[in-house]
């Protein structure tokens, strides 16, 4: 029976996390169908991927409070329902603004979910964090890949750039039908992660590891979410056509699917979180750097997407590790994510403003991403000074 238990659980676990791209990725294949119907400048264009991460470097800490009231799994299932009402909302989208409505509507639910499902990953899978870890960002990287695939031919099919992006509001449906059965239920007969005990708890803002995490955070967030904005644009600025361009997003992020998936068990062979770290890095540098001097495209996008799918998962696991109990790991996950999200946000439109400052200069964006990989390899080193802490299995507090 309790096999039976945590089998939904993660079923559950997976359908909420699939929700958390759609929302950002379906956008960027469409965004010059957009830019065009809606009279939007590159610049705002970018907002649509940046609100969505602001709101969850805003919401982060105000999910994670309301986690501890009412209840981490009630407060997943109101998040999926907002996401999905975000999603359906495009489909009566006529004008940049309520397009920009849409995106903060969406970004609100993407905000709540993120931060929880670590505190309902630690509460229901104390044992199994790095496979579960791995099932919650397979199931993003999987969200993202359909997500940027389908945007395209959904348009074609519906006959409308406003009906692809709404097509997603289903999706969210049946995450929310399916936790409300499950995740929401089951809290309902035990003991909700909200009532575990957090006396005693490490305070995450008064804990150097804990803002060295979401710097690192933070940086990893910067280059996702830029590429996701500027990956296609980038790639039809050095004379490839559409549909390839839309293509290498879809790579990027199908990339991260089987990488992710196999993160655990490359973990117990080589058991070092800085390893990883500092391997996810150096695909990005050899990708970002095949970009820059336009060197096999695809190729250059299969090692960077390597990279997120090594770096993101670890960014998850280490604040769980780190903590105690699953509030305590709500509560360092929700500021790593809550600040880490707002650097993130930065990227897609700083980007934004050197694209129309450069004249549309893909190179520029490239490098730009390098300088910001660096800047993420300094702060693995400050994670783990040299010695004895670099050959640990995990990041300790």
């Amino acid at each position: 029976m309790r096999n039976h238990a945590s089998l939904f659980m993660g079923i559950a676990l997976f359908l909420a996390s699939l929700n958390l791209r759609p929302a950002i990725n379906s956008v960027s294949p469409l965004l010059q169908a957009i830019r065009g119907d809606l009279g939007m400048s590159a610049f705002a264009a970018s907002l649509l991927t940046s609100i969505p991460v602001l709101c969850m470097g805003i919401f982060s800490p105000l999910a994670a409070r309301l986690g501890r009231r009412l209840g981490i799994e009630r407060v997943i299932g109101w998040s999926l329902a907002v996401i999905g009402l975000g999603n359906a909302m495009r489909i009566a989208t006529h004008s940049g603004l309520m397009m920009l409505l849409t995106a903060f509507v969406a970004g609100v639910g993407i905000a709540a979910v993120g931060p929880l499902l670590s505190g309902f990953i630690k509460s229901r899978f104390p044992t199994r964090v790095p496979a579960m870890i791995s099932l919650y960002t397979a199931a993003l990287a999987i969200g993202a890949t359909a997500a940027s695939g389908m945007s395209i031919p959904l348009q074609a099919g519906l006959h409308a750039w406003q009906n692809s992006l709404a097509v997603w509001s289903l999706l969210a449906l049946v995450a929310y039908a399916f936790w409300r059965l499950t995740a929401q239920r089951a809290s309902s007969r035990q003991e909700s992660v909200s009532a575990i005990a957090s006396s005693g708890s490490k305070s995450a803002w008064r804990n150097g590891k804990a803002w060295l995490l979401t710097m690192s955070f933070g940086a990893l967030a910067m280059l996702f979410y830029s590429l996701t904005a500027w990956l296609p644009p980038i790639v039809q600025e050095m004379g490839f056509g559409k549909a390839y361009a839309a293509g290498m997003l879809t790579l990027f992020s199908i990339t991260q699917v089987p990488v992710g998936l196999l993160l655990p068990m490359l973990l117990k062979r080589v058991p070092s979180r800085f390893v990883w770290l500092l391997t996810g890095s150096a695909f990005l540098l050899v990708g970002f750097t095949m970009l820059e001097l336009s060197l096999v495209p695809w190729l250059a996008v299969i090692l960077i997407g390597f990279g997120p799918g090594i770096l993101f998962p670890l960014n998850l696991m280490m604040p769980i590790e780190a903590t105690g109990n699953a509030q305590e790991a709500a509560n360092w996950s929700a500021m790593t994510q809550s600040f880490g999200y707002v650097i993130g946000a930065i990227g897609p439109l700083a980007l934004g403003l050197l694209h129309d400052a450069t004249g549309g200069s893909s190179s520029a964006l490239v490098a730009g991403m390098m300088l910001i990989t660096l800047a993420m390899l300094a702060i693995q080193f400050s994670l783990f000074p040299a010695g004895k802490s670099r050959r640990r299995v995990a990041l300790q507090n």
